[in-house]
C-alpha cells in the first residue's frame, strides 16, 4: 500500500511540475479525472496499466533506462524461475500449537 501511495505522489509531483491539470493528464492517459485522482492517491483499485501509463507520461522511470542492466535482471529472474516448480499447490499447514 505504501509503495502505491509513493508512486501516486511521485506522479502528482511530476504532473504539477509540468503544470498539467489532473484532467489534462487523465485525457492523455485515456481515463477519467476521478480515476487519475485515485492514481495520485495510490488507490490500489486502479488498473496497473493506467498507473504505468501515467508514470510514463510524466517521465517517471519505473525501471532503469540501462537496457544491459534490464537484460541481466531478466536473465537472473528467468534462471531463478527455472529452478522453481511450474505449479504451486496449497498445502494445509497445521500451525495451531
Amino acid at each position: 500500500m505504501e509503495a502505491a501511495r509513493l508512486l501516486g505522489r511521485r506522479i502528482a509531483l511530476a504532473r504539477r511540475e509540468r503544470r498539467w491539470t489532473v484532467a489534462e493528464l487523465a485525457e492523455r492517459v485515456g481515463c477519467s479525472a476521478a480515476t487519475m485522482g485515485k492514481v495520485e492517491r495510490g488507490d490500489p483499485s486502479v488498473a496497473l496499466g493506467t498507473v504505468f501509463e501515467a508514470a510514463a507520461l510524466v517521465g517517471i522511470a519505473l525501471f532503469t533506462d540501462d537496457t544491459a542492466a534490464l537484460a541481466r535482471e531478466a536473465e537472473l529472474l528467468e534462471a531463478r524461475l527455472a529452478v522453481l516448480p511450474q505449479r504451486v499447490r496449497r498445502r494445509h499447514v497445521d500451525d495451531d500449537f
